[in-house]
């Protein structure tokens, strides 16, 4: 018997000690996964949210820190920037965004980590068809003058307004982004209000969709867009040419073309210290409209969600972001992919 319950006892401090030991190791590697939670910023449009999967895929895999995301419009994500809500945004347009921008920046709300990538493709596009016209289709040249947003007027009746038979229809910029209220003003500026309706989608993916339906139906259109975005990778579109930029009329009244766009990568002022390894990688974090265009591209031919194409994209082009970490912490993403 003496035996008896001296291997009992033996057993259950073994299993104590073993308890013990899980305790302390599960404690351990709960701790290394939830360094914390870093936000990101989702405005609304394809690009940020690829870029905020690819982002946070590294942070989550090479950081040990869980990530988020909080979605609405331009103004009101920035102004969670602001306020600490959100941690990081991917894809700060600061054309778009220039007097909240600087504002927070000389408030010290903000820290500008550097430029994700560049784009001078931002304005009115019609489909290349309308101008050139498209022989395998069958498509003969509706507007073949048409290079110019000043030679707008002269076909307002190619681009007829549904809802309005009179006067044609300029697609704006979609409910919610700062580029709806800088194009309602390009209209006015232009004196196409004259001949033009402005139109403003409920949203991007509206904005999207009337642009699929011109091309399916070999239609004209009008409208803004800007790249990167899988509609400029996918359709061949043309840009019209407006007065070149000039920054007295751009901040008169957006009369000019819109300037060479650097998107910032910008953070809340209290992450540097929170998460200062996570910001070093943040400050690496560079690509290109082309490199951005390819997930988007990806995401629409698969059917496929911003996760799914950030992990595409960090399978192909592990010699570019394993350059943005560690060595230590690119295995670890590499691992994880």
């Amino acid at each position: 018997m003496k035996h008896k319950w001296t291997f009992i006892w033996s057993a259950m401090l073994c299993l104590l000690i073993g308890l013990g030991i899980y305790s302390s190791a599960t404690s351990e590697d709960k701790g290394q996964a939830s360094n914390g939670t870093i936000v990101f910023a989702d405005a609304g449009w394809d690009s940020i949210r690829v870029h905020n999967q690819i982002a946070g895929f590294i942070i989550e895999n090479g950081y040990d820190y869980n990530t988020d995301v909080i979605n609405g419009s331009t103004s009101a994500t920035f102004t969670g920037l602001r306020n600490g809500e959100i941690d990081a945004y991917m894809e700060i347009w600061i054309n778009n965004l220039k007097k909240p921008y600087n504002e927070a920046k000389e408030a010290g709300d903000i820290v500008t980590l550097g430029t994700n990538f560049k784009t001078d493709k931002q304005g009115f596009f019609v489909p290349t068809y309308m101008i050139e016209g498209d022989p395998e289709k069958g498509i003969e040249p509706m507007a073949p003058d048409l290079k110019s947003v000043k030679d707008l007027a002269k076909y307002a009746e190619l681009f007829e307004d549904p809802a309005d038979p009179t006067k044609g229809r300029i697609i704006g910029g979609y409910s919610g982004s700062v580029a709806q209220e800088i194009m309602k003003q390009k209209v006015k500026t232009y004196g196409l209000d004259e001949n033009f309706n402005y139109f403003t989608p409920g949203s991007a993916a509206a904005l999207s969709t009337s642009i699929v339906k011109a091309f399916k139906n070999h239609e004209p259109w009008v409208g803004y867009y800007w790249t990167p975005t899988w509609i400029t990778s996918k359709y061949d579109m043309t840009m019209l040419k407006e007065p070149e930029y000039d920054q007295e009329i751009w901040n008169k009244n957006y009369g000019t073309a819109f300037p060479v766009d650097k998107i910032y990568i910008a953070v809340n002022s209290d992450l540097p210290e929170r998460a200062p390894k996570v910001v070093d990688f943040l400050k690496n974090y560079k690509t290109s409209s082309e490199l951005t265009g390819e997930a988007l591209v990806y995401m629409q031919d698969n059917n496929a969600e911003a996760k799914d194409a950030a992990e595409w994209w960090l399978k192909k082009h592990q010699d570019l972001w394993s350059k943005w970490v560690p060595a230590d912490v690119a295995r670890k993403v590499k691992s994880a992919l």
